[in-house]
């Protein structure tokens, strides 16, 4: 009594059962997944830090001081790298002079977010009020018009 769904016209079957072959290849990946030895071992290097850790944080100016952050995550205070510790410490000595002095924020435009955010969470936390950015206006762009009147320029 036994049923038939599809045709039987006595033709051999032409599609391959591929279970057996695909049963057969996760079989042989789980044993190279055990086999591969696990990296267990460690090499301690002692990298050299770009700063070292005893030099003291470049002075403060008392009439401005310029933030620039690198692509490369390092902050540079007057134009010399500065930790984040040194930043938070020069950022409460510049509080402590009679007239605050400006404080000017320049991020590369390939220096990371994350720095940027932090840096300016350090600032902001600081209490520092006299804080601008500058050397925005370089990455301004404008599309020429159709008609070639340049808008920066009058006329």
């Amino acid at each position: 009594m036994a049923m038939s769904g599809g045709k039987d016209d006595g033709s051999p079957m032409m599609e391959m059962n591929t279970t057996p072959l695909i049963d057969v290849m996760l079989v042989l990946l789980i044993m190279l997944i055990f086999t591969i030895p696990v990296a267990t071992h460690s090499v301690n290097i002692d990298l050299p830090s770009p700063t070292p850790p005893n030099t003291p944080p470049p002075p403060v100016d008392p009439i401005k001081n310029k933030i620039v952050l690198t692509p490369q995550n390092v902050i540079l205070w007057n134009g010399a790298p500065i930790s984040g510790a040194g930043l938070q410490s020069n950022l409460a000595q510049s509080l402590t002079f009679a007239v605050e002095p400006e404080l000017q924020f320049e991020p590369d435009p390939q220096a990371p977010y994350q720095l940027s955010a932090q840096v300016l969470n350090m600032i902001k936390q600081s209490k520092v009020t006299k804080f601008g950015f500058v050397g925005n206006e370089k990455y301004r762009t404008f599309d020429k018009d159709r008609s070639g009147v340049n808008p920066t320029k009058p006329g």
